[in-house]
């Protein structure tokens, strides 16, 4: 495997911090998860990989987020060549910060929802265990907020409300998949955690912790990082495998490195489940990833240096 690293001030993924078991907002929400370097597994070509290819649809200028392109694409997905397919997981990978990745998320549960094939809605922003189940179609988003434990210091509602609103308006289930802080301390100590991938991905995962936080953190803390890294995927998988329902999709909406199949939480999916990843790509990048079944390539974001705030954190005083 070849690495080579990506720009510096280019954002996506989704790694973690998790040096304290309730870390500072910024570094919860993981510096490649929007808030950080470009550093997706277009870098990590693991071999033997055989992901299946989708077409790639790419949006003219200035209508990436249109309702019509988004349905088009999500058509060639989960219908490739208009020939149905029995996919029952649809992973989004999105940038947190990009707008337009939340306005994709909420057309595809829209269109879902109005096939009636929508199973449930699954979502990293919260803990698993929260549920809008007992939630009814004429819920607030008081009551959504409470029913999954919303915590806005991390995740600001008025990015997800969209989505989450969607699927709660159609009455589909949302939930939180994400593993809770205070798991995390257990999971940086569980060796056990090492071997849930091969060994080129576990060594790719470590990689993208060490970019992620910019290459200051101390080498101690990448193997338990990269071990709640790990607890994190394999909880989204439990939540997606228990929410499946023949003939539905369940929709996780999570950071991208979340969403890639190659390390992420395709790995510890049942393996009779049907997934498709997609990766939502803010900028320039590759037509396709191929640690993803397709790219949904929308505007670039303002050029930012998503490490500073870090540098300044891990500088000797």
């Amino acid at each position: 495997m070849t690495f080579s690293a990506p720009p510096a001030n280019r954002p996506s993924g989704t790694p973690i911090h998790a040096a304290q078991a309730a870390p500072p907002p910024v570094l919860r929400r993981g510096v490649l998860g929007g808030t950080g370097v470009w550093a997706l597994a277009a870098v990590f070509a693991l071999a033997g990989c055989a992901t299946p290819q989708v077409p790639i649809i790419r949006a003219p200028a200035g209508t990436t987020a249109s309702a019509d392109v988004t349905t088009a694409r999500l058509d060639a997905v989960i219908a490739p060549q208009g020939k149905p397919t029995a996919v029952e997981v649809l992973l989004l990978g999105e940038q947190h910060n990009a707008p337009e990745h939340h306005q994709i998320e909420q057309q595809v549960i829209a269109v879902l929802a109005a096939r009636g094939v929508l199973a449930a809605v699954a979502l990293e922003m919260a803990d698993a265990g929260a549920t809008t189940a007992a939630l009814n179609p004429r819920s607030s988003e008081a009551d959504t907020r409470l029913a999954l434990r919303w915590q806005e210091d991390l995740w600001p509602w008025a990015d997800y409300q969209p989505a989450v609103m969607a699927a709660v308006r159609a009455g589909v289930p949302v939930m939180g998949a994400n593993l809770p802080a205070a798991q995390f301390k257990a999971s940086m100590t569980n060796s056990q955690l090492d071997a849930q991938l091969p060994g080129p991905a576990l060594k790719a995962q470590q990689q993208l912790i060490r970019l992620g936080h910019c290459n200051v953190l101390p080498e101690s803390q990448i193997t338990p990082m990269t071990r709640v890294q790990v607890a994190k995927d394999m909880r989204m998988a439990r939540v997606l495998g228990d929410a499946a329902v023949p003939g539905k999709i369940v929709v996780l909406l999570s950071g991208s490195a979340h969403a890639n199949r190659e390390l992420g939480v395709p790995q510890h999916l049942p393996k009779a489940l049907h997934a498709r990843s997609v990766l939502l790509l803010a900028g320039d990048g590759p037509d396709q990833d191929k640690a993803f079944d397709a790219t949904w390539g929308t505007a670039a974001l303002p050029e930012t240096d998503y490490c500073a705030g870090l540098r300044e954190q891990f500088q000797p005083k």
